[in-house]
Parts: structure tokens; sequence; C-alpha cells
């Protein structure tokens, strides 16, 4: 069984769905027909999947260990590396705490490009930066310069990337350009 949500402007949906399915089959059900597994950040989340669910009733959610990170070799658009990375190992990469940004930097030495994909694109709509998972960007690492607010939304779509020399920070690159990219993965992978 598993909690699946959608987002929404004003925050989660989660869905109590009631058929058995590993970790795997549930994240990949959940990502077609809704966003994702229920990933909780906070006690209101926390709260409001405790609504959903049955207390005494176990569920799959987004929460996965993942200590491993690889960086993929491939020129692909952020579009195709988000598609590349679900299909061949878990997800592109969320930096969402400093100890996640020293693996990520660690792994971008070996790419062929000057920048590479993370899993952070920017939601027009609210005017906001996101990560693949839907979490709102709380730990940071822009480039000095670097426009995060883009009041202007009729150009093309953009998403995060790291630099692979220099300070490693990160950039808004437009979602189209040909970039390596990090995957978390499994060690089963």
């Amino acid at each position: 069984m598993s909690c699946c949500f959608l987002n929404y402007a004003h925050g989660r949906r989660y869905h109590y769905i009631n058929i058995n399915k590993t970790w795997t089959e549930a994240q990949r059900y959940c990502r077609e027909n809704y966003t994702d597994l229920a990933t909780v950040n906070n006690i209101n989340d926390m709260n409001q999947l405790k609504k959903t669910v049955n207390n005494n009733q176990k569920v799959w959610i987004g929460l996965k260990r993942t200590d491993e990170l690889v960086l993929i070799q491939k020129n692909l658009s952020w579009t195709e590396a988000v598609r590349y990375c679900r299909e061949n190992h878990v997800d592109l990469v969320s930096v969402d705490s400093e100890k996640i940004q020293l693996w990520v930097t660690a792994a971008v030495h070996e790419a062929s490009t000057a920048e590479v994909w993370l899993g952070l694109h920017y939601y027009c709509l609210m005017n906001l930066w996101i990560w693949v998972r839907g979490e709102v960007v709380c730990y940071q690492n822009w480039a000095p310069g670097v426009q995060i607010q883009l009041k202007d939304c009729s150009g093309e779509h953009r998403a995060g990337a790291v630099q692979s020399g220099g300070d490693l920070m990160w950039i808004s690159v437009p979602r189209s350009h040909k970039l390596n990219f990090i995957c978390t993965t499994n060690k089963e992978n």
C-alpha cells in the first residue's frame, strides 16, 4: 500500500492507494497517476498524511535511503535527464543539504560539460524553484549574480545546474540545453 501526493498551489494533497506493491512499484504508480510517493517535510505534512491514512496501516512514502550518486556523461535536456534517471536509477538529484552538495561537487569533477543538471526547476506560476520531488528549495547554493527570481515566464523554461568547474555553484539554464546530469541511485543498481 502506498500514499501518493499531488502538488497544488496551496500545498499537497495526499491520496491513500489500497494496492499492495513494492516500494519501486508504488513509486512508479504514483509518478504515473499523481506526482510522486508522499513526502513529509514538516509536522503539518505529517498531520495531513495521518488524516489520509489510518494510523494502524503501513504505507510506502517517498523516503528512501539513497547514499549513492552517479554522474551520467550523456548530454541530455533537463526533461530527458529526469526521464533517464527515473527509468534507470531513482531520480535526478535533489540537493537539500550541504552534505548532498558536497557529494554533488565530488561527482561533477568528471563531467564533460561546463554545467551539470540538478533536479531543480523553476515553477513559473508560483514564481519559485522546486525540486523534482515537489519540495520547495530551502538549502541554496546559487552563484552570485544569478537571477533566481524570474518574473517573465514567456521565455524558455529554466532549470538548475551546478557548475562543474570554478566555484561549483548553482546557475539557471534553459531546460533545452544538453548537459551531463547526476542521478540518485540505489546500491543494488
